[in-house]
């Protein structure tokens, strides 16, 4: 695939009052999610779970792409009808989660680099042929005692920038997301440096690795304090803050840039975006890959009655997406 094609997959994903939601949770996860309310983990469960989120009517409104994890890439609707094929008839970019993970990074207690390098290649040409148009990788970054350390930021800058070179290889866009973790008591100040530090690594790897930038988006985590800081800030700080980090470290050949919610509520991580996007125009479109912050409402929702609440729970999951989309244009209310 030429550099155009995937240049013109990065813009549909970041296109006006759009955003991509993150339904690409682990076995692991999604069984601690349906533990949460209750609802019995199983291949069924989790297949019928995704066809409610994947077929909300309206949700190709505001979202131009979907994150999958592998048992759903393969699975399909009741009808019998493959999940990407659904996404594409509604104009919604199949997307694939490659990393297999972070573990512990030895020598260094405390800090994880992301492993799933090896078969790779051999895995993208799979997914290729199973529909997907883009990847995910994400790295964790942990803000703590002496962490990150440079290793640290760089093992894991390597392994993205190895990443999205063979995406692009395969001609699938990569989304590169090094996250740094809002668990922690550090203030706003600590996480902006950390996360400028990340991001001039990455940048630096992808150009070390020849990844072309015009076919490759970044998935960021806002500047924000940590979840056990006594100094908590409003929500313009947030976005200034961060707009100013990404103006200083992104370049402006990338297609877009889109947040993950990283933990904070439903609101805020909308609120945020928001704001951001009022204080533009930006060198790129600022939007939305959010997970739990998508689907939380529903999923709690359809837990009560899984016949009975279906229909109400897309209801939630579509307006979510208008949500964001309006907040992707700063055009949110609130």
């Amino acid at each position: 695939m030429s550099i155009e094609q995937l240049e013109e997959i990065a813009q549909a994903m970041v296109a006006p009052g759009k955003g991509i939601i993150a339904i690409d949770e682990s076995n692991n996860t999604i069984k601690k999610r349906f533990d949460a309310v209750g609802i019995v983990d199983s291949e069924d469960n989790r297949r019928a779970y995704r066809e409610l989120l994947l077929t909300a009517p309206g949700l190709s409104d505001h979202i131009s792409g979907a994150i999958l994890y592998d048992e759903t890439i393969r699975q399909s609707t009741r009808a019998g009808k493959r999940f990407t094929e659904v996404m594409r008839a509604a104009g919604i970019l199949p997307g694939i989660k490659v990393d297999m993970g972070p573990q512990p990074l030895a020598g260094f207690p405390g800090e994880v680099v992301t492993e799933g390098l090896d078969g790779l290649r051999q895995r993208l040409a799979e997914y290729v042929k199973l529909g997907a148009q883009f990847a995910k990788w994400r790295a964790v970054i942990h803000i703590g005692d002496d962490m990150p350390s440079s290793t640290c930021i760089e093992a894991n800058n390597h392994a993205l920038a190895r990443y999205a070179a063979l995406c692009q290889e395969a001609g699938i866009v990569p989304m590169v997301e090094p996250e740094v973790l809002m668990d922690g008591e550090h203030d706003i100040g600590v996480c902006y440096e950390v996360t400028e530090a990340v991001l001039r690594s990455l940048f630096a790897s992808l150009y070390e690795h020849n990844v072309m930038l015009e076919g490759t988006i970044l998935k960021a985590s806002m500047v924000i304090p940590g979840k056990d800081c006594d100094e908590q800030v409003d929500v313009e700080e947030v976005a200034d803050a961060t707009v100013r980090c990404l103006k200083s470290t992104v370049p402006a050949a990338l297609p877009g840039i889109v947040f993950l919610s990283g933990g904070q509520s439903d609101e805020q991580s909308t609120a945020h975006l928001n704001a951001m996007n009022q204080m533009g125009p930006h060198p790129w479109p600022l939007s939305f890959s959010y997970g739990r912050a998508m689907q939380q409402a529903a999923l709690k929702l359809w837990s009560k009655d899984m016949q009975g609440k279906y229909a109400e729970a897309q209801k939630i999951v579509a307006q979510r997406a208008r949500e964001n989309g309006l907040a992707a244009l700063g055009q949110w209310r609130g």
